[in-house]
């Protein structure tokens, strides 16, 4: 079941056994800041290189870049459709997917880094096999994938980091 733009029930998890994702008061106050910081970076990286932005209108960028979305935020759910309810919300310009569902490292890893390798490398390597006009267009929707992933990216250094016998759940995890 996916709820769409409504939050799952809330999940009891006892607090002796389920530590926050982020430890330190400081990480989980700022982590958006951390998020918009990396965003900023990569929406800068194009002007470093001059010819590589694809020479598309306006419109079309728009539309590369929502279907870009749209297959991201899929490749999030595939990982995690079976496994339980889904919730699909947003907050600002963010949308979050949750389940209730504890996840392994592997799973956790795999739903945060599917979205961002997957659509990140294949467009890039694809990128260095297909015609001039071509490349530019997959060099533009890795880019933005990259961008829409700031927050994943953050995850994933975060996720590495968790032992290996970790469980994930709702922005808590436990060792088993």
């Amino acid at each position: 079941l996916i709820l769409w733009f409504k939050d799952l029930p809330p999940v009891q998890l006892d607090r002796s056994k389920w530590q926050p994702f982020f430890k330190h008061d400081f990480t989980r106050d700022h982590y958006m800041k951390f998020v918009y910081a990396l965003q900023i970076f990569l929406i800068l990286i194009p002007t470093f290189y001059n010819d590589w932005f694809p020479s598309l209108s306006l419109l079309t960028l728009i539309v590369i870049s929502f279907f870009s979305f749209i297959v991201h935020e899929c490749l999030h759910i595939i990982t995690i459709y079976h496994k339980g309810d889904i919730s699909l919300t947003f907050r600002g310009v963010f949308f979050w997917i949750h389940t209730n569902t504890p996840l392994s490292k592997i799973q956790f890893l795999t739903f945060m880094g599917l979205p961002f390798f997957g659509f990140f490398l294949l467009p890039f390597i694809a990128s260095f096999f297909v015609p001039e006009s071509l490349q530019s267009v997959l060099l533009y929707i890795s880019w933005f994938n990259t961008i829409t992933s700031g927050s994943d990216i953050i995850n994933l250094f975060f996720i590495t980091l968790k032992p290996n016998k970790a469980i994930f759940c709702r922005g808590f995890y436990k060792v088993n």
